[in-house]
């Protein structure tokens, strides 16, 4: 069943735990990716049925599921039901409007975040929200499209030698967070690059397309900020919980992921504090550039203020003003208004005004 929503306003009036797909359909058909793994073996498929997934209910090995795209609602609602899911959990998977966050229920834990990913042309985040239930020997793992992000974890699973193989589902979902936020240094990198155009730019050009720029950049960082500080609050859930899907072991690797999360917190709120630098870098460089145009506007009206003066009082129509007979009153007037104008020049320029 393909049904899905643009908007979470249009749910209004549904009933609690209606699976309907709400976001932008990245995918309209879902892809479902099965890698079975122990220490001694490693089954990896594609699958056509979600009924194939129960012959790896009853064993030891970790089983990963992997379902790409979610406009198919009857998928998840079959995964939610052959788990025995709560409804509501199944509702936020498909809601991709979802904060990242941490709910621990008694046989399972359910964690959704978003993977930041920017465009190398331009600064310009995409947003993809994944989640995950972590059972006794599964993950399940919820994508809204089909990309590369998960490949550095599947070369792990298939080199025979790597940790992960020999560890349970914990490690796994360990493995995926730490995935997904060292994504972000990424974005981190290519954000530092657009700051330092900016910074170069900012000084010698007082166009708005620079204000634009700034503005725009700066609403993608509290985008930014709004999809990754809750990531630390969701560690360190992790970090505090009791459940017994996370063994002591694993504790030690959740706690390496949250720093590196607070490192990347810490770059965010440094980058929207020079993006706020260079806004008002920006009007202090427009109004120094207006200072500068008003200072020569004003000069040149301080100089013809007196010849406007000396031509207003000889504009005069009296019939007995002295000089007006007077042979050479036209030129000595002009050489008064040039007089007038050198030594206000100079004077000026001794000041430091021009």
């Amino acid at each position: 069943m393909l049904e899905s929503l643009s908007k979470t306003s249009e749910k209004t009036g549904l009933p609690p735990g209606s699976l309907i797909h709400v976001g932008e359909v990245l995918e309209a058909q879902s892809r479902i990716s099965l890698i079975d793994y122990n220490k001694e073996h490693i089954d990896e498929r594609q699958i056509q049925s979600i009924d194939e997934i129960l012959q790896y209910k009853e064993t030891d090995s970790v089983t990963w599921v992997i379902v790409e795209g979610l406009a198919e609602v009857d998928i998840v609602e079959k995964i939610g039901n052959m788990f025995d899911i709560h409804p509501l959990v199944l509702e936020d998977i498909l809601h991709t409007h979802q904060r990242p966050k941490l709910d621990e229920y008694d046989d399972y834990l359910y964690i959704v975040l978003k993977c930041l990913v920017s465009e190398k042309e331009s600064f310009s985040v995409n947003y993809e929200q994944v989640s995950l239930l972590v059972l006794k020997n599964f993950v399940f793992m919820f994508k809204e499209k089909v990309d590369e992000l998960l490949h550095p974890v599947l070369k792990h699973i298939r080199n025979s030698q790597g940790r992960i193989r020999g560890l349970g589902p914990d490690y796994l979902m360990y493995t995926i967070l730490d995935t997904i936020v060292d994504q972000n240094f990424i974005l981190m990198d290519t954000l530092d690059d657009s700051v330092t155009s900016l910074e170069d730019k900012v000084y010698s050009d007082t166009s708005q397309n620079i204000l634009y720029a700034i503005q725009r950049l700066k609403r993608e960082v509290i985008s930014i900020r709004r999809n990754v500080s809750p990531i630390r609050e969701l560690l360190a859930g992790l970090l505090r919980s009791d459940s017994e899907l996370i063994h002591e072991s694993t504790h030690l690797y959740l706690a390496d992921v949250s720093d590196h999360t607070i490192h990347i917190i810490e770059s965010i709120e440094s980058y929207r504090d020079i993006l706020s630098g260079l806004i008002e870098i920006y009007i202090s460089n427009v109004s120094n550039k207006m200072n500068e145009v008003m200072k020569v506007l004003t000069v040149f009206a301080s100089i013809f203020i007196p010849l406007t003066f000396l031509a207003g009082v000889y504009g005069m129509n009296f019939e007995y003003m002295p000089e007006l007979k007077w042979k050479w009153a036209y030129p000595t007037l002009w050489i008064a208004f040039v007089v007038i104008t050198v030594v206000a020049l100079v004077y000026f320029k001794r000041k430091r005004w021009l």
